[in-house]
Order: C-alpha cells, then structure tokens, then sequence
C-alpha cells in the first residue's frame, strides 16, 4: 500500500534525530552539510505535516519536546530501516556488476567476443565473466529463462519475448577444398545447385543454417550430407573432401588465406545481421549495458 504522505520522507526525520543527538539545530545542520536556516526549514515543514510541535526554539538554542523525543524514538526505527536498505542494495549491486553471465552463438563467442571481452575487462579489471558458447537456439532459450544477462545470435529471426538490437554484420560463403569440382568456377553456383547439393551443415538450430535455409526458401533444400555440431568440425570435413558447407565469412578467413579452403561465388547468400538480445521489457544494465555499447562500436 502507498506511504502515508507525512513519512513518505525520511530526511527530516534522520535531521530530527541529529538534533537529540547533538542538542542544537546548528550542529544537527552541520552534520547534514546544509546550512542552519535549511534545517530549521525542514524542520519547520515536518511539523506542519505532522501537526505537532517537536522543538522548543529559544535564543538559547532549540530542544526536543516530549512530543519530540517521542517521534524521534519511532523514527529511529524507520530510518535505521532505510539505512540497511540502502546498504544491502549497494552489496547487492557491487556482487552484480562483479559478474556478467553471457550466451553467444558459435560465430560470434568464437571470432568476435574475445576482442570485445578484451576491452569490456580494461574498464572492469575485477569482473568475472562466464561465458556460453552455444546455437543461437539455445543461447536465446537461456536469455528467456534468466541465465545469462545477455545473448548474441545470429539467425534471422529472434523468439517472442527478446528485445534485439544490431551490433554487426556477417555474409555466408559457400566453402569446398581446393580438389572439390566447384572450387575452379568463375560463374559460381546457383540458388538451384547449392539447394540440389547435399551439404555438411550445422545442427538444427543455428544461426548459420537458419540464414541458409530462409536464403533458399523458395527451393526444396536436400537433406545434409552431415549435420555437425561446430563450425571447426565442418571446416575439417570439408578440408577432408566431404563436400561443400555454407558458413559465415568469419569463421574462413585464415583458412581461404591458407588456400585450404575455396569459396565458391553464390550471388544469393547476402548479408545478414548479429544481434544482441535480452529479455522485453529489461534496460541493460552494468557491464552487460557496457558490452553491449562495445560490441556496436566494433561493428
């Protein structure tokens, strides 16, 4: 229920006790840091809610009345209340912000989250972070059930009850080995071959396979020749010759350097978004607000 509006402040009541405590209005003022006229304006205002006389006020100084001391021993109460409020939220606070729980699809906790972590800990020397390396799938089933404060996916759509915003962007490339029959083509490969092909693909769930499967949703896409849960796995077995994989041009930058893995020109695999999410409704707040603010300044 609402507070009674003559205690819904508790500052001229804390004054009030200064004032039995150090037995002059000047001292009780001085300990407040504010000026005497202040305090006795307060105090002033506090009886006119109340409706009772609290001090006696002579050109001696003030003092408490009977009615006075009789309020200042039930706000004691109150305010000595408000204090370990004030203490125990500022604990609660400090063991937050000395801790950040983070979820990521495998793109980003792999290629991009290092750096971003790197700069989050130069401003946070003593913060903890654990970190969820998962699809993106998953990582948002954790940001809705409350396990980490903040999630990064990359699939094209985002569940109900998550809040997301852009924080950078990533394009598929279809990869073989440099022995494979598609790695010497100059016109590429068409919407209809790469959906005719079987491919070594990620798990249901990804990110990665989702854009792919949306980017080809007017076709119907051959089941996977492999279904791998790690984008290492795949590129692996396509090095090996398994066939050809659809993964984010940031997971293949070292190894089409490397010459190990070729990319195939495929016209229709445009770009697609990285996201933050966290739960509808929720203000980022702490570190995870930080990390985020540094993932869209790395974008």
């Amino acid at each position: 229920m609402p507070l009674p509006p003559q205690v819904t402040d508790l500052t001229p009541f804390d004054l009030l006790l200064s004032v039995a405590r150090l037995g002059s209005v000047g001292r009780a003022a001085a300990a407040h840091r504010i000026s005497q006229p202040a305090a006795s304006a307060r105090l002033r205002e506090l009886e006119r809610r109340l409706g009772l006389t609290l001090l006696h006020r002579s050109p001696r100084g003030s003092t408490l009345t009977g009615t006075g001391a009789l309020v200042a021993d039930w706000a004691r109460a109150a305010v000595d209340a408000a204090d370990a409020l004030a203490t125990g939220a500022a604990a609660l606070r400090t063991t937050h912000e000395s801790r950040l729980a983070v979820a990521a699809s495998q793109t980003v906790a792999e290629y991009l989250l290092p750096a971003w972590l790197v700069a989050l800990r130069s401003g946070h020397p003593g913060l903890s972070v654990t970190l969820r390396a998962a699809n993106s799938a998953e990582v948002a089933a954790a940001v809705i059930a409350g396990e980490v404060e903040l999630g990064f996916v990359e699939g094209p759509d985002v569940p109900a009850g998550l809040h997301a915003e852009d924080v950078a962007a990533d394009r598929l490339v279809v990869v073989v080995a440099p022995g494979h029959p598609w790695s010497k083509r100059r016109r590429g490969v068409t919407p209809a071959e790469l959906a005719a092909t079987p491919l070594v693909s990620r798990e249901a769930g990804s990110g990665t396979r989702r854009a792919f499967e949306e980017a080809l949703r007017p076709l119907a896409a051959e089941a996977p020749l492999l279904e791998l849960s790690s984008t290492t796995a795949i590129k692996h077995a396509i090095a090996a010759g398994s066939g050809a994989a659809v993964l984010s041009s940031l997971a293949v930058t070292a190894e089409l350097a490397a010459g190990t893995l070729v990319a195939v020109p495929a016209p229709m695999l445009l770009q697609r978004h990285l996201r933050a999410v966290w739960p509808a409704g929720d203000q980022l707040i702490g570190p995870a607000r930080d990390l985020y603010a540094i993932a869209r300044r790395h974008r």
